[in-house]
C-alpha cells in the first residue's frame, strides 16, 4: 500500500499519511477553496492542485515538495474564437481530470476540461494546448451535451502503460474515445452501451460513462460506470458488455476501481437511482466483484447502515494493494485494509470529497 492519501476537496487539499499504525493529516493546503482534482505525479513526486473558484475562476497549481509550498502556472485556456456550439464561446470552466503522459518523455501531462476540451503539455506543466483533433471531432457539436454539468466534460484520461501514444477517454455526455497515434486522431468506443434519454438507444454518441479505468495489469480490460449501469470490455473497448445486478445494489453509481494485481476484482460504490443520488435505503455500501462482474459481494462491514445520505464521486475511491479508500458527498473518509472486507473510519468532518489517490 501507498502511504499517503491525497485528498481534493470542497474546501482544499488535504493529505493523510500513515504511519503503519494510524493516519494522520501531513497538510492542508488552500482551505476554503475548492480543489476539483488533486493529483500526486508517479513519475516525480509534484503534487498538483485544481482550482475551481467560483468567482475568480479556475487555478491550477503544482508543489514540488509535498505541499509546503506551491507554484501557480496559468490554466489552459481554449484559444480566442473557439466554440462550444455556435454562438457559446468555449472558456474553461473546470478541470475535471489529470494524466501523465507515461515514462518516455517524463514531462507531458493532461489535462480534462469542460467544456469537453482535452489539453496537453509537454513541458510539465508550464504551457498547454487544445488537442485540436479531439475539439475539431465532427461528433462534437452535434453530438457531445452536458449531464450532470452544463456542458460536456473530460473526466477520464487513460494512458496505455505499454504504448503512450494510446490513450482513452471518458466524456460526459459523448462516451469513450481511443487514439493510437498520440491525438492525431481519434475514434468512437461506444458499441455495447446504450442511452436511454436518445432518440436511438445505441446512437454513436451521446453515452453518460461516469468515469473509465483500465485494469493495471491488463490494459486491455476497461471498466466504467455509466449512468445506465456498470459495463466491461475486454477487447480494448471494442465492445461493451454490461454486468450490472438486475436487482441488487451494483447498478447506478459514479465511482469504479479496479485491483493492481487482479483485472477481474474491481469495486464500485452503489448509490440510488439519478432521480434520488443517495445511499440506497440509507445505508453506505461498496460492492466488490472478484469474477469480472459475473457475481458481487456488498461490503458493508464498518459503514454507516442507517440514515445515511452519502454517495461517493467519481473520483473519490481508489485502491493501492490490499487497501481501498474512499470518500463522500458529506465529508466522510473510510478506509479498508483488507479489499473491502472491512471499513474504518478515517474522518467525518471533512468538506465534500471530491477526489482520492494513494500515493507515496
Amino acid at each position: 500500500m501507498q502511504p499517503t492519501l491525497l485528498l481534493g476537496t470542497r474546501k482544499g487539499l488535504i493529505a493523510y499519511h500513515s504511519n503503519g499504525r494510524c493516519w494522520e493529516v501531513e497538510n492542508l493546503s488552500f482551505e476554503g477553496q475548492p480543489v476539483s482534482v488533486a493529483y500526486s505525479d508517479p513519475r516525480n513526486g509534484t503534487w498538483w492542485a485544481c482550482l475551481d473558484h467560483g468567482h475568480w475562476g479556475v487555478k491550477l497549481h503544482r508543489s514540488a515538495d509535498r505541499g509546503a509550498n506551491w507554484e501557480e502556472i496559468p490554466a489552459p485556456a481554449y484559444p480566442e474564437g473557439e466554440e462550444v456550439k455556435d454562438g457559446t464561446p468555449a472558456t474553461t470552466r473546470y478541470i475535471w481530470s489529470m494524466a501523465h503522459g507515461g515514462t518516455r518523455s517524463g514531462s507531458k501531462i493532461w489535462l480534462g476540461t469542460d467544456p469537453g476540451g482535452l489539453f496537453m503539455s509537454e513541458d510539465g506543466g508550464n504551457n498547454f494546448r487544445l488537442v485540436e483533433s479531439l475539439w475539431q471531432h465532427p461528433t462534437r457539436k452535434t453530438g457531445w451535451f452536458g449531464g450532470g454539468r452544463d456542458q460536456p466534460g473530460i473526466h477520464s484520461i487513460l494512458v496505455d502503460p505499454r504504448n503512450e501514444d494510446h490513450i482513452y477517454i471518458g466524456i460526459s455526455c459523448a462516451g469513450v474515445f481511443e487514439t493510437i497515434d498520440g491525438g492525431s486522431s481519434w475514434a468512437v468506443r461506444n458499441k455495447g452501451m446504450r442511452a436511454e434519454w436518445l432518440p436511438d438507444p445505441e446512437a454513436e454518441v451521446g453515452h453518460d460513462p461516469h468515469i473509465l479505468v483500465a485494469a493495471p495489469t491488463d490494459p486491455d480490460i476497461l471498466w466504467q460506470q455509466n449512468h445506465v449501469g456498470i459495463f466491461r470490455s475486454t477487447n480494448g473497448a471494442q465492445t461493451w458488455e454490461e454486468i450490472s445486478q438486475p436487482e441488487g445494489p451494483a447498478r447506478f453509481g459514479f465511482a469504479i476501481a479496479v485491483a493492481d494485481d487482479d483485472p477481474h476484482q474491481a469495486w464500485v460504490a452503489p448509490a440510488d437511482s439519478d432521480m434520488v443520488r443517495t445511499a440506497i435505503k440509507g445505508a453506505l455500501c461498496i460492492c466488490r466483484t472478484d469474477d469480472g462482474g459475473k457475481h458481487w459481494k456488498e461490503c458493508r462491514k464498518g459503514l454507516p447502515q442507517e440514515n445515511c445520505f452519502d454517495i461517493v464521486y467519481r473520483h473519490a475511491l481508489a485502491t493501492s494493494g490490499d487497501a481501498l479508500a474512499f470518500g463522500t458527498t458529506t465529508g466522510n473518509l473510510f478506509f479498508s485494509p483488507d479489499r473491502g472486507d472491512s471499513w474504518q473510519t478515517l474522518n467525518n468532518y471533512l468538506p465534500m470529497i471530491y477526489s482520492v489517490q494513494f500515493t507515496g
